[in-house]
C-alpha cells in the first residue's frame, strides 16, 4: 500500500499530471471550451489512424508516420494551455479559430481509411503514401489557426487530398483547375478551399455514377483574390442541410480572419452549383 501511495504521489508530482490539470481546468473553466471538445474529435481520429497505421506496420511498410500523428495531440494539449494564458477575446477568438478548423467530416475519414485497407496488399506503396497524405491533412487542422499561409501551400494540400479520394472514385472524379492568373504572393487561412473541395465531392460527386468534373479558378481582382469552385448540382440530394452547415462554418472563419471585407456566395447556375469567395489580397508577412 505505501508503495502505490508513493507512485501516486509521483505521479502527481509529475509535469504530465501538470499537464493534465491544466487541461482539465481549461476545459472546465476557461474561454477555450470549445476548444476542447473538438480536441476529443481529434483524438479520436488520431487512435483510428494509429491503429491503421499499426496495420500498415503488419503488411511491412514504414511507420514514421506516427510521430506526426502523436506529436499532433501534445500539440493540441499546448496550444489549449497557452489560449487559456492569452487575454479573453484573443482567447475566445483564437479558441473559436480552431474549433471551427476542427470539424474534420468523419464521412471523409473513414472512407479513406477503407481505401487504404484496399490497397495494403495489392499496392503497399501507395497504401503508405495515401497515409502520409493523410496525416499532412490533420496536420494542417493541428497548426496555429490563426496564420495565413500561400495559395500554392493551400493548393497542394488540395491536390494531397484529391489523391486519397482517387483512391475510391478513380475517374469519376475530374478536377479541372484554372490557376494560370493565381497571384502567387497571396496568402489566405488555412484549410478554407480544401473543405470546400471536400464540399463539392460529397454533394456533387458521390452521388453520380457518372465522371462528373469539379472546376476551380484562383485569380487576382485588383485588391482582391477571387476563388470560384463548381461542382455537379443534384436538386434531389438530401444532404443540403450538411452542405449549409460548411458553408456556415467557412463564412464564420473568413470573417474572424477579414470581417466585412472577405464574402463567400453560393448560387445554382444550370447544372452547376457555383462557390464564389472574395477576400483581400494580403501578401506573406501582411496582417
Amino acid at each position: 500500500m505505501a508503495q502505490e501511495d508513493e507512485s501516486i504521489r509521483q505521479f502527481n508530482e509529475s509535469p504530465a499530471a501538470s499537464l493534465l490539470q491544466r487541461c482539465l481546468a481549461v476545459w472546465r473553466d476557461g474561454p477555450a471550451r470549445a476548444l476542447g471538445r473538438g480536441l476529443l474529435v481529434v483524438a479520436a481520429i488520431e487512435v483510428a489512424l494509429l491503429v491503421l497505421a499499426l496495420l500498415v506496420r503488419w503488411a511491412g511498410l514504414s511507420l514514421g508516420l506516427l510521430s506526426v500523428l502523436l506529436g499532433g495531440g501534445l500539440g493540441a494539449a499546448l496550444a489549449l494551455i497557452w489560449a487559456a494564458r492569452r487575454p479573453s477575446e484573443d482567447a475566445l477568438t483564437e479558441a473559436r479559430l480552431m474549433a471551427l478548423t476542427a470539424r474534420i467530416r468523419p464521412h471523409f475519414l473513414f472512407n479513406s481509411l477503407n481505401a487504404v485497407l484496399g490497397t495494403i496488399r495489392s499496392d503497399p506503396r501507395r497504401a503508405e503514401a495515401a497515409l502520409e497524405e493523410l496525416a499532412e491533412l490533420f496536420r494542417a487542422q493541428m497548426q496555429d489557426p490563426r496564420e495565413l499561409v500561400s495559395l500554392s501551400e493551400e493548393i497542394a494540400l488540395c491536390r494531397q487530398y484529391l489523391d486519397l479520394e482517387r483512391l475510391r472514385l478513380g475517374a469519376r472524379l475530374q478536377v479541372q483547375w484554372d490557376i494560370a492568373n493565381c497571384p502567387p504572393d497571396a496568402t489566405m487561412p488555412r484549410l478554407i478551399l480544401q473543405p470546400l473541395l471536400e464540399n463539392a465531392v460529397y454533394h456533387g460527386i458521390e452521388p453520380m455514377e457518372a465522371p462528373g468534373p469539379i472546376a476551380i479558378r484562383l485569380a487576382s481582382a485588383g485588391p482582391m483574390v477571387l476563388i470560384e469552385l463548381s461542382n455537379p448540382y443534384l436538386p434531389g440530394h438530401v444532404h443540403a442541410q450538411g452542405n449549409r452547415m460548411a458553408l456556415a462554418n467557412i463564412r464564420e472563419r473568413l470573417q474572424l480572419f477579414y470581417g466585412l471585407a472577405a464574402s463567400l456566395n453560393a448560387e445554382v447556375k444550370g447544372e452547376r452549383y457555383v462557390l464564389r469567395i472574395v477576400l483581400p489580397h494580403r501578401r506573406d508577412g501582411e496582417s
